[in-house]
């Protein structure tokens, strides 16, 4: 029985010594692309504040103040949701707490008595919105890996032309915001309307612009830009957020199997000891059995049975029985 066990114990350590490989190696990875996510959001970051700097600009000028992407809808009553997760697991409450988050603000716009537009971004989102019934009105897959700019236009088009018609009240994303590699914060940011009130001004002085064509005309070029640099931010910050998490994730797989390994190492060396135990009795017995058998056939009386009073009284008929002859 222990022998068996200890087969077992076996087979399992080794199970989990190949686990523990496979999370280390998805670990060194995680850390790898985390790297690579903060590169391209460096890389991004001087575009976003260059044109957030001209929008800034134009309208202190005067421009845009009916822009359609400016002024809200009080006659619609949707509300859109952009949930951003990712296309695979592992990786911790990543993917759990963001799709706990819009499903709280859809339950809180049902509440108000309005309606929601659900675009969620990520399999697991649409898996999750899907099994559970919620209405989705868009998907867009893929991006979390490795998002471009192209992935956060086509974000933008499933509520850009719906907000500018008039359909929806506003738009927010709900994303995980990137601030170092051991720290994440979920955020919920409203990207329709834009709100002018995120557009830093001017430091220092600031030159007087002649614009051509004219401001107007070049705002309305540029806020539909703009709200898809926000966006493509967004997802950066996502991407380099999951790396981050699936790196904790399997950090923490790694440590928990390092544990496992050590107790069933334990478990099998009682086991292996039980066994010797065991293997040490079974030869100890056989070999006092033995003994017992070589004493009885030279006519010697084993100890064991020198105080029993039936043999005892059978000794003492054999010495009667011997004096009378």
């Amino acid at each position: 029985m222990a022998g068996g066990q200890e087969r077992i114990l076996r087979r399992r350590i080794k199970s989990v010594e190949s686990t523990k490989k496979i999370t280390r190696a998805m670990e060194l990875i995680a850390a790898t692309r985390v790297l690579k996510a903060q590169e391209r959001a460096n890389e991004a970051r001087p575009y976003s504040e260059e044109i957030t700097a001209v929008v800034g600009d134009l309208v202190r000028a005067g421009a845009g103040r009916d822009h359609p992407l400016l002024r809200e809808n009080p006659e619609a009553n949707t509300r859109a949701i952009v949930c951003v997760t990712s296309d695979r697991g592992l990786s911790g409450a990543y993917n759990s707490t963001m799709m706990r988050n819009a499903e709280r603000a859809i339950r809180e716009i049902e509440a108000a008595g309005e309606r929601y537009s659900l675009v969620v971004v990520g399999k697991k989102a649409l898996t999750y919105f899907r099994f559970r019934g919620f209405r989705i009105d868009a998907s867009i897959l893929g991006v979390t890996d490795r998002p471009t700019y192209e992935h956060a236009r086509e974000i933008a088009d499933a509520i850009i032309p719906r907000f500018e018609a008039g359909e929806l009240l506003s738009a927010e994303i709900l994303y995980w915001r990137f601030i170092t590699a051991g720290s994440q914060k979920p955020e919920r940011r409203r990207i329709l309307p834009v709100d002018l009130g995120e557009v830093p001004a001017p430091e220092g002085l600031s030159a007087d612009l002649e614009y051509e064509p004219s401001p107007t005309g070049i705002l309305d070029e540029l806020l539909p830009r703009y709200v898809v640099s926000r966006i493509f931010s967004a997802t950066l910050d996502a991407s380099a957020s999951e790396y981050a998490a699936k790196q904790r994730a399997m950090k923490a797989a790694t440590d928990n199997a390092e544990e496992l390994k050590k107790t069933l190492t334990r478990v099998m060396n009682r086991a292996r000891q039980d066994a010797i135990t065991t293997e040490i009795m079974e030869i100890v017995g056989g070999a006092e059995a033995l003994g017992t058998d070589e004493r009885n056939e030279h006519g010697l009386i084993p100890d064991s049975l020198m105080g029993d009073h039936i043999f005892r009284d059978h000794l003492d008929y054999l010495d009667h029985a011997h004096s009378r002859h």
